[in-house]
Order: C-alpha cells, then sequence, then structure tokens
C-alpha cells in the first residue's frame, strides 16, 4: 500500500522543486521523522544488535541536516534500512522501515508520515499501545510545522493504515 498520495501537497515539496516548503521546514521534518525512528529503533536493535543498518540510516539522515551529505546519500540509506527490513517478524521489520522512511525524507519530505506510521505500527505489533506512540510522536513536533503535520495526517491517514486516527 502506498503512503504517498497520487497528488502530491505543495507544502511538502521544496520551493527549488515547485512547493512551498522552505529548507529549514524541510530539515525540522526530517528531523521529527527520524525521533519517530529512533524512538521504536530498539524494538529492531534488541532482535538484531549486529545489524547496524538502520542505526547508521539515521545518521546519514543526522548529517542529511547538517548539509554534511547530499540527498543521494540519505537516499541510498534508506534502501538499506528497508533491505534491513527483509524477513523480520513485524515488530524488527516495521521499525527497519521506519528508519528507511525517515532518512528517506530528504528526498520526498511527506516521506515524514512513513516514518511515523511505521513506527506506530511497530509499536503496536510488539504489544504496546499505538495511540500512545502517535500521541508521543506528536508532543515532538516541532511548532514551525506542527499545523501541517496534523493536517497532513488528517488527509493521509487512510493511506497510512489509519495511525492517525483520533
Amino acid at each position: 500500500m502506498p503512503i504517498l498520495p497520487t497528488d502530491r501537497d505543495p507544502r511538502l515539496i521544496t520551493l527549488r522543486r515547485g512547493g512551498t516548503l522552505t529548507d529549514e521546514h524541510h530539515r525540522l521534518l526530517a528531523d521529527w521523522a527520524l525521533r519517530c525512528a529512533e524512538h521504536v529503533l530498539p524494538l529492531f536493535e534488541d532482535q538484531h544488535p549486529d545489524d547496524s543498518r538502520p542505526r547508521d540510516a539515521l545518521a546519514v539522515g543526522r548529517a542529511w541536516i547538517r548539509g554534511e551529505v547530499p540527498m543521494k546519500a540519505a537516499h541510498d540509506a534508506a534502501f538499506q534500512a528497508n533491505a534491513a527490513a527483509r524477513g523480520r517478524p513485524d515488530p524488527v521489520k516495521l521499525a527497519a522501515l521506519s528508519a528507511g522512511q525517515a532518512v528517506a525524507v530528504a528526498h520526498v519530505a511527506a516521506h515524514d508520515l512513513g516514518a511515523a506510521a511505521y513506527a506506530i505500527r511497530a509499536v503496536a505489533a510488539a504489544g504496546g499501545s499505538g495511540t500512545a506512540e502517535r500521541d508521543w510522536q506528536r508532543a515532538q513536533l516541532p511548532a514551525a510545522v506542527r499545523e501541517l503535520v496534523l493536517d497532513d495526517q488528517r488527509r493521509r491517514s487512510p493511506i497510512c493504515w489509519n495511525a492517525f486516527d483520533d
């Protein structure tokens, strides 16, 4: 199931690509997505402590925010985190996919909700409260992008497994 809509919201497309998203807000969305993925990363690492691909991908995402790596490096790191998910039980797989989505925000800002939705699903698959995870995530939202993300969650929840429904 795709997590990106067919019709892209210009608020989640950077200015240089014809949208209205500033670089500052793009970095804020990336940081929030990375925090969502980092929050559930122990679900992966507790089961696979010798596989650093999701953690490495998150480090690349942080480096992208600081301007230390190009978007292409973040894009490649997303594939590595996603590869770490293959063949794993749901909580482990979903945590790795959250990391992949988080670092992919460098390429497409709208992947921020993918990181959040996969994290919520990872927690629920591990027997925790997806609602509590969603509420934790919302508490982490930077004020400058809070309304944008909350509006996007309302719009895209159906294609994100209804993870953001209240």
